[in-house]
């Protein structure tokens, strides 16, 4: 899943991108992060049960057609296991390569847990927590889940109410949707530096802390 980070924006969205960010914290003393990772988990229990969903069928299938043909009576069991087998690691490889193929296998449920968790891993992992007045936004965009999360420090949670973030959320995933996530992605920057000055407002000092755009692969 390499390319899906690399390739979610194109090098001129990627610059619109930042410049948004900037524009947004010249606003406030708040700290916007906006980060692009191409999955927050890999996922290998989707290969499994996706490549045993399609094995297991397939081998019922052709065991007793080509055991028919051959007459090999009772060796079909050795027969449906060398089926099954064969068909198990073809089809693991086709699932773990064919993104719309292993969401299938995964439930929602789990998607929102490994995204949250990815998040959370990641405002850590990018000191976002060590901003001066503990003002640091996370903004994460996992693409092969489709799924947007975002983060904020406890300076901000103590005077931005939770449920504000579900709007912003909603303009970053309306925009995917509508093949326009830069324009999204700007829209959304904006927003969070327009409900941030609210509470912290830029101050004489005030300087860029951290990286305005991250893209894992």
């Amino acid at each position: 899943m390499k390319n899906l980070a690399q390739n979610f924006l194109v090098e001129d969205e990627r610059t619109r991108v930042k410049n948004a960010v900037k524009a947004a914290e010249k606003l406030t003393a708040g700290e916007i992060v906006v980060m692009i990772i191409s999955t927050s988990y890999q996922y290998p229990l989707a290969n499994v049960i996706g490549a045993t969903a399609f094995a297991l069928p397939l081998a019922l299938i052709s065991t007793p057609l080509v055991g028919a043909w051959f007459w090999i009576g009772a060796q079909n069991m050795w027969l449906f296991l060398g089926f099954l087998t064969v068909f198990f690691i073809l089809f693991h490889e086709v699932i773990k390569r064919t993104f719309w193929l292993k969401r299938i296998f995964i439930s929602q449920r789990e998607i929102d847990d490994e995204v949250e968790e990815a998040a959370v891993t990641q405002f850590f992992d990018q000191g976002l927590y060590r901003t001066r007045e503990e003002t640091g936004v996370l903004v994460l965009i996992s693409v092969f889940e489709r799924k947007v999360w975002i983060l904020a420090d406890r300076g901000i949670n103590a005077k931005v109410p939770a449920g504000q973030w579900n709007d912003i959320v909603k303009i970053i995933t309306a925009g995917i949707k509508q093949k326009c996530p830069a324009d999204a992605i700007c829209a959304a920057v904006e927003k969070i530096g327009e409900l941030l000055k609210t509470h912290f407002p830029v101050k004489p000092d005030d300087t860029d802390e951290l990286k305005n755009l991250i893209k894992l692969s």
